[in-house]
């Protein structure tokens, strides 16, 4: 065997390895520089996202609208409430008196008021009576004056007849003032409008609705939280005995760095996640404003940048985003529950701060609860009225 051909194939050299290494290192490096830069380019800079967030909602106060004690509670914290439900009950006894007294002192009035339209009736008859006694006395004295008849007739009897005359012209005159008086006291009204009445119906108003409002309402459809009211406790008007928050008036607080708002508009989409379903259910909404000031800004002791060292914070800037109800509805949320959003900013033709004035907008939350009540209260005084008045007077 030959010494050549016993010996070790030759390696490679060092400097080949090298220059393939930082080729392929080289290449690497590019494909993740020019993955990042499609990323960045197609996808990144139209894209905002946080997951300081959390979702906001209406908290509606429920409070007595007067004084009394508790009789009874009828919810709990998380049961469903709907609109007009009866929460809590307080004692009615003095109001049930107070209205039964209203409505009694009503009736009346009511009463009253028929007599003088009666009066009136009356006092045309009157009127009527003394002008028919004058006509009669006038023409008895312009017989007895005649002077055909004059002769027959003596001195006395003359003057007994202009006396009658004279008495039946003061009768009239005080049958007429009468009558004025009477006519002042109910013209241009009728019973459910005249003064006295409307005067006794707004004490049975108020005695009604005193009475409703022992019955505690939800004024809304929602769920009850924060419960504080117990049986026996003595309560005052604005008590707080609970909430009732409205499933479906949620929205998301997203606290956005202010770094990151340069391309964020108002009517911009978002996608939203929440901790509760995860990644799996996905929201859907639109930004509908920025609040006004920062949160620091609105904090309960805010900032006080003048004073000692200073150093620089990025600031976060509240961002209302409004959720889609139907989604709501399949997926509930809760208060303060933790969101992750991404908003979408390739669209940016809308504004950055709100136009218009509240005068533009529509009622954002009501409650009819306390119109119906008063509604109620209006019907029960025009069943008095009705049943304390003629038919044939107005």
């Amino acid at each position: 065997m030959n010494q050549a051909e016993s010996a070790p194939p030759a390696s490679p050299a060092p400097g080949g390895r090298r220059r393939k290494a930082l080729a392929l290192l080289l290449t690497v490096f590019g494909s993740v520089g020019l993955a990042w830069f499609l990323w960045w380019f197609f996808i990144a800079q139209y894209r905002a996202d946080t997951d300081n967030a959390y979702v906001a909602g209406n908290i509606v106060q429920v409070t007595p609208q007067t004084s009394g004690t508790v009789k009874a509670v009828n919810v709990n914290n998380t049961d469903r409430v709907k609109a007009g439900q009866l929460l809590a009950q307080l004692d009615e006894t003095d109001a049930q008196v107070a209205l039964q007294s209203a409505e009694a002192a009503l009736a009346d009035a009511v009463r009253s008021v028929r007599g003088l339209y009666a009066s009136t009736n009356q006092s045309d008859a009157g009127v009527a009576q003394m002008r028919a006694e004058l006509e009669n006395a006038r023409t008895e004295y312009q017989r007895l004056s005649n002077p055909r008849t004059r002769q027959f007739v003596s001195a006395e009897a003359l003057t007994a007849a202009k006396t009658t005359l004279q008495a039946a012209e003061a009768a009239l005159q005080k049958a007429q003032a009468q009558r004025e008086g009477a006519v002042g006291q109910t013209e241009n009204t009728s019973i459910a409008e005249h003064p006295r009445v409307q005067s006794a119906a707004v004490q049975v108003r108020q005695a009604y609705l005193t009475l409703e409002r022992t019955r505690i309402l939800a004024p809304v459809t929602g769920d009850v939280a924060q419960r504080a009211v117990q049986v026996g406790a003595r309560v005052v008007p604005g008590t707080p005995l609970m909430v009732v928050i409205p499933p479906e008036q949620m929205w998301v607080d997203a606290n956005f760095k202010e770094t990151q708002l340069d391309d964020v508009r108002i009517g911009q989409s978002a996608k939203l996640t929440a901790d509760l379903y995860g990644s799996g259910v996905v929201y859907h909404g639109k930004i509908a404003g920025f609040a006004a000031g920062t949160g620091s800004a609105f904090a309960l002791l805010p900032a006080q940048n003048a004073s000692g060292n200073w150093i620089k914070i990025v600031q976060r800037i509240p961002v209302r985003i409004e959720l889609d109800p139907a989604e709501l509805q399949q997926h509930p949320l809760r208060i303060g529950l933790s969101v992750r959003v991404e908003v979408d900013t390739h669209d940016r033709s809308g504004a950055i701060v709100a136009q218009g004035s509240g005068k533009d907008k529509a009622t954002l939350s009501s409650t009819d609860v306390f119109t119906l009540q008063s509604k109620a209260a209006d019907a029960e005084i025009a069943r008095i009225i009705a049943a304390n008045s003629s038919k044939a007077v107005p």
